[in-house]
C-alpha cells in the first residue's frame, strides 16, 4: 500500500485549495484590519477587526466542510479501486484495521504536505493583492506583518480534516472480503446500499428535524430577525440528511437526466453508467451539489434584500441613497468567497470522475473489442460528465432557492414592522453562470478521462486485472 501514495493527489490537490484559500483569507483580513486603523478617526477599527475576524471564520469553516466532504468521496473512490489489491493482502494474512490504517496515514501525510502548500501559496497570493491594490490606489499601503501566527490555524484545520476525511472515506474498507481478490470486486449495488438501515434512517430524521426547525424560523422570522438562526440550523441538518443520503436521492435525478441525452448507444450506456452504482455516483455528484447551493443560497438571500431595499428607496430616496453601490460591492466579494468553496467541490468531482474512469479499463476495453469506436467512447465519456454535471447543478439550484428563500423569509420577514412573506429574488445571472459553469465543468472532468481511455489498446485494457 506504500506504494500507492500517489493515488491520492486529488486530495493533496484539495488540501492545497483550501489552505490557500483560508491562509489568503486570513492574510487579506489582517490586511483590510490594517488598512481601516491607519485611516480610523473615529475610534472603530476594533470592532472593525472583529467583524472582519468573523466573516473570515464563517467562510473558512465553510471552505474546510466542502473540503472535507470531497476528500472523504475521493478517499472513498481511491479505496473502491483498490478493492482487489486490499483483499489480496487480507486473503494473506494482513487485517482490515491495518490496510484502513495505511490509509489513514497516507492522508496524514497529504495534509501536512497540502498545509505547507497552503501556507506559501496563500502568503504569496495575499502579497500580490496587496501590491496590486496599493499600486491602483484601492487601498494605502499598511506595516501589515506577514508573518502571523495566526495563518497556523487553518492549516491545522486542513491537515486534521484531510486526516478525519480520510479515515472516514476508508470506511468501506472493513467491508472488503478476502474472496474478492479472486473475482466479485464490484460496487455494491441499490439493493446492497437498502440495507444501510440505520444510514437512511438517520438521513430520514435529520431531513425531518431540519425541514421542522426551518419552517419553525420562518414563523419566528415574521416577528423577529433572530429566526434566521433557528432556520439556519434547520438547514444544515435537513442538507446534512440530504448528503447523507444522497445515495438515494441523485440516482432519480441522474436518471431524468439521462433521458435528455437521446438513445444512441453512446448516450444510453452513458446514462446507464451515471445510475449503475448509486455510491459511486452520489460520490462524484454530492459535492458539486454543495457548492451549487452555497452559492446559489447566497443569490437568493442577497436578491430578495436588495428587492427590499429598492422597495425601501421607493418609499424614503433620501434615506437610502447610495446603498445600492455598497449592496453590489458586499455581494460581489461574498460571493467570490463563497465560489471558492464550490470551486473546490468542482475539482473534487473531476478528480472522481477521473478515477472511476482509470478504474473501468477493462470495461471501456470490452467495449472497444465489442465494436465501440474511438469518438463513440469519447462522447460516451463525455456524455456521462455531462449527465453527473448537470443533475448536480439542477439539484444545488432547487435546494439552494428554497434554502435562501426560508433564509430571507426568516431574516426580512419582520423587517417592515409587521409580517409579511418576502418574494423571493431570482438571481437570473448567477443562474446564467451556473449553467455556463456547468458547461466548462463537463469539458474539464471529460476531456482528460477521454483521451485516457482511447489511448489504451482493447488487447491491453482486457488484460487488465
Amino acid at each position: 500500500m506504500r506504494t500507492r501514495i500517489r493515488d491520492q493527489w486529488p486530495t493533496l490537490l484539495v488540501a492545497a485549495l483550501a489552505g490557500t484559500f483560508g491562509v489568503m483569507l486570513l492574510h487579506v483580513t489582517g490586511l483590510l484590519g490594517a488598512a481601516i486603523a491607519a485611516d480610523d478617526v473615529t475610534g472603530e477599527s476594533g470592532t472593525v477587526r472583529i467583524i472582519l475576524g468573523i466573516v473570515a471564520t464563517v467562510f473558512i469553516v465553510i471552505a474546510v466542510y466542502v473540503s472535507a466532504i470531497v476528500t472523504a468521496n475521493t478517499v472513498a473512490t481511491v479505496v473502491a479501486g483498490r478493492t482487489r489489491l486490499i483483499a489480496l493482502l487480507r486473503l494473506i494474512g494482513s487485517s482490515a484495521r491495518a490496510q484502513r490504517g495505511q490509509i489513514a496515514k497516507e492522508g496524514l501525510l497529504v495534509g501536512l504536505v497540502g498545509a505547507v502548500i497552503g501556507v506559501g501559496a496563500g502568503t504569496g497570493a495575499a502579497m500580490l493583492l496587496e501590491e496590486v491594490a496599493v499600486a491602483t490606489d484601492l487601498m494605502p499601503a499598511t506595516d501589515y506583518d506577514y508573518l502571523n501566527p495566526a495563518v497556523v490555524l487553518p492549516a491545522v484545520a486542513v491537515v486534521i480534516t484531510t486526516w478525519l476525511s480520510a479515515w472516514v472515506g476508508s470506511r468501506r474498507v472493513l467491508r472488503v472480503r478476502p474472496i474478492q481478490a479472486i473475482g466479485d470486486s464490484h460496487e455494491q449495488d441499490r439493493e446492497e446500499l437498502a440495507r444501510h438501515r440505520v444510514r437512511n434512517i438517520a438521513a430520514i430524521v435529520l431531513v425531518v428535524l431540519g425541514l421542522g426547525l426551518l419552517v419553525a424560523g420562518i414563523l419566528w422570522g415574521l416577528t423577529e430577525p433572530y429566526g434566521v438562526l433557528v432556520a439556519m440550523a434547520g438547514g444544515i441538518l435537513s442538507f446534512t440528511g440530504i448528503v447523507l443520503g444522497a445515495h438515494v436521492v441523485m440516482p432519480p435525478v441522474l436518471r431524468l437526466v439521462g433521458r435528455a441525452l437521446g438513445t444512441s448507444p453512446a448516450a444510453r450506456l452513458a446514462a446507464e453508467n451515471a445510475v449503475r452504482h448509486p455510491e459511486r455516483s452520489s460520490r462524484m455528484t454530492i459535492g458539486l451539489v454543495i457548492g451549487v447551493t452555497l452559492v446559489t443560497t447566497f443569490a437568493v438571500t442577497m436578491e430578495s434584500y436588495r428587492e427590499l431595499i429598492r422597495a425601501a428607496q421607493r418609499a424614503q430616496p433620501e434615506v437610502y441613497q447610495g446603498v445600492d453601490q455598497m449592496l453590489d460591492v458586499t455581494v460581489a466579494v461574498f460571493t467570490v468567497l463563497i465560489g471558492f468553496s464550490a470551486l473546490i467541490a468542482a475539482i473534487g468531482m473531476v478528480n472522481t470522475l477521473s478515477l472511476s474512469v482509470m478504474q473501468r479499463t477493462r470495461e471501456l476495453g470490452l467495449l472497444r473489442a465489442l465494436g465501440f469506436e474511438r469518438r463513440q467512447l469519447r462522447w460516451m465519456i463525455v456524455a456521462e460528465s455531462a449527465a453527473l454535471t448537470l443533475a448536480a447543478t439542477v439539484t444545488g439550484i432547487v435546494l439552494g432557492f428554497a434554502y435562501g428563500w426560508a433564509g430571507a423569509q426568516s431574516l426580512l420577514g419582520g423587517a417592515q414592522g409587521e409580517g409579511t412573506i418576502v418574494l423571493p429574488g431570482i438571481p437570473w445571472a448567477m443562474f446564467g453562470v451556473l449553467l455556463v459553469a456547468a458547461g466548462l465543468l463537463t469539458l474539464a472532468a471529460s476531456i482528460a478521462p477521454a483521451r485516457r481511455a482511447m489511448l489504451v489498446a482493447p488487447v491491453v485494457a482486457l488484460a487488465v486485472e
